[in-house]
């Protein structure tokens, strides 16, 4: 039996991976790296090496979530099944501000050892450039048109519509994409630390798990590529099963057998991943409901942009996944037909074979009944000629009757006899095997 859960660990799921109170200006990068088992226990190792720099004690090995305050910045290492994030955050100064109302940003880990950074363990999956600064502080609609790509801009309010979210999804040269939050600050509208928290670690939710549900993508498009030459294969091979002569069965049952372990080889390596990617994507949209946006005029809101966007990959996702299982039973249908068209051929074969061994056993039969004809002539014959002997001893004794008179009286009644002794022995045998 699977021993239970600890409650506590249950109940502190509830509270795990908690939003922090975040005051801007803010500067916000977020590494998101995509991790076997051992790249995750090497990201351990390798907080480890950061914070040992700084003198602090590293986590536990049974922890997930760390956060620690370094000289110059924030951290945030956060351990999921895939993948692992590591956040830096640190407060912007006024010529940071000026620099990015002017297109020129500068990433929140920049006290960050390079060196340290590039080793992250694992693959890169996505990494996020967020500025979170007050709305007066810089000319919003100009630091817009100067850090997003006009083409493919969002632009939408949050939090209760004290805030403008900005972002164009494009990847930059150091491979990340921006996100600009202008954060209101006067009151009706005033944001505050905890709000801006929960919205920074959605914003960053949506990215990851966006990338993460991309995933499976790649994947998909390799399957639809091998379905569509199955599809084809199978239907094919139901053509030639409709025609198809006795002899060609066997190999059309090695290619179908054949088609069948591909297919579920391949299901095998896919159905996990795109479950995984439908998982994700669940989750990317429960965060874009979460930050509860409103369209600002002119411009699509990013749950516009990922719903036109994210949305097609994940239905070719699912689509794939479908399509595996729809062909799985359509493999299984013909086979099945094959295997009728098999057993058909086998009973008629048996019947063929069973009309034959009738046959047969009527012939031995009938080989039988001559050979129990012969074999009373034959015994007849050899019981009269003992009895002649005996009727000529007889006569010497008084016999009254001659010896060809004798035999001739006896023929008949040993003939019967014998056929009477070679039928009861006969079914005596048979009632014997019925038994």
């Amino acid at each position: 039996m699977t021993p239970l859960p600890s409650r506590a660990d249950l109940h502190g799921e509830v509270h795990a991976r908690p939003p922090e109170a975040l005051q801007a200006p803010l500067a916000i990068v977020h590494y998101v790296m995509w991790a076997d088992g051992a790249a995750r226990q090497g990201s351990r190792v390798h907080l480890g090496e950061l914070l040992a720099s700084a003198g602090i004690e590293p986590p536990s090995d049974d922890v997930n979530f760390f956060r620690a305050r370094l000289p110059g910045f924030d951290l945030r290492w956060e351990l999921h099944t895939e993948f692992v994030s590591w956040t830096f955050l640190r407060e912007m100064s006024a010529d940071e501000i000026l620099a990015l109302g002017q297109g020129e940003p500068q990433a929140a880990d920049l006290t960050v050892p390079p060196a340290w950074r590039r080793a992250l363990p694992g693959h890169a999956l996505t990494q996020v450039d967020v500025w979170a600064v007050p709305r007066h502080a810089i000319d919003g609609a100009a630091a817009v048109g100067r850090l997003f790509d006009a083409g493919s801009v969002t632009g939408s309010t949050v939090v209760s519509g004290s805030s403008d979210l900005h972002t164009d999804m494009r990847l930059q040269a150091d491979g990340s994409i921006r996100v600009l939050v202008l954060v209101g600050e006067t009151a009706p509208g005033k944001v505050s630390p905890r709000r801006l928290g929960r919205l920074v670690q959605r914003l960053l939710d949506i990215e990851t798990y966006r990338m993460a549900a991309l995933m499976g993508l790649p994947a998909a498009r390799e399957t639809v590529a091998w379905l569509a030459s199955a599809e084809s294969d199978l239907a094919q091979l139901a053509e030639q099963v409709r025609d198809a002569a006795a002899a060609d069965e066997p190999l059309l049952l090695d290619r179908l057998t054949r088609l069948a372990a591909g297919l579920e080889s391949r299901y095998a390596a896919t159905h996990t991943r795109f479950s995984a990617s439908a998982a994700y994507f669940s989750l990317v949209e429960q965060r874009l409901a979460d930050i509860a946006e409103t369209r600002i005029e002119g411009m699509q809101s990013l749950h516009d942009f990922m719903q036109r966007r994210l949305l097609p990959a994940m239905h070719t996702c699912a689509s794939a996944d479908r399509r595996q299982a729809a062909l799985s039973q359509r493999i299984e249908r013909v086979s099945g037909l094959l295997r009728t068209r098999v057993e058909v051929g086998q009973q008629q074969s048996s019947r063929e074979l069973l009309g034959a061994m009738n046959r047969r056993q009527g012939l031995q039969l009938q080989l039988q009944s001559t050979v129990e004809g012969l074999s009373v002539a034959a015994i007849t014959y050899y019981v009269v000629g003992l009895i002649g002997y005996l009727v000529k001893g007889a006569q010497k004794l008084g016999w009254p009757l001659g010896t060809e008179i004798t035999t001739a009286i006896s023929v008949p009644l040993v003939a019967l006899g014998v056929w009477w002794m070679i039928k009861k022995v006969h079914h005596r045998i048979i009632g014997e095997h019925d038994t």
